[in-house]
């Protein structure tokens, strides 16, 4: 559980330093419309993770699980898809008010799948090189 905490982790604190990077090389080398859709897409994205990740700890507390049940996944549900439908509802409006431009946001949204891309090949290069010593 310990390893999982540290995984979950990493990732949130590389969403942030993805984010931050990416909106600089952004600012410095692109259009501001590109740079505000890679800033805004990963804010999106990264307060997503957030709140998942907030929403998960407190519904899956030992306490809450002894009290509520089998209710507690049905409330998580509820709340991803708000969640979901607020995100959706952002990116529409973002696009549609020409405020972002789409590939930029676009660009900003991976921000979490690099995230996860880093910290898998992290995880693989310590099993393996765990492994082989």
């Amino acid at each position: 559980m310990q390893d999982l905490q540290k995984l979950i982790d990493f990732i949130t604190t590389s969403n942030w330093l993805i984010l931050l990077a990416g909106g600089i090389i952004g600012l410095a080398m692109t259009p501001v419309k590109f740079a505000m859709g890679i800033i805004l897409g990963g804010l999106i994205v990264a307060v997503n993770f957030h709140l998942l990740k907030r929403t998960l700890k407190t519904m899956f507390h030992p306490d809450t699980v002894s009290e509520r049940g089998r209710s507690i996944i049905g409330n998580v549900l509820v709340k991803y898809y708000i969640r979901f439908a607020i995100s959706g509802v952002l990116i529409f409006l973002l696009i549609s008010k020409h405020i972002v431009h789409p590939v930029g946001l676009l660009a900003g949204l991976s921000v979490f799948v690099a995230s996860v891309f880093l910290a898998t090949a992290l995880e693989l290069k310590r099993i393996f090189f765990k492994e082989a010593v």
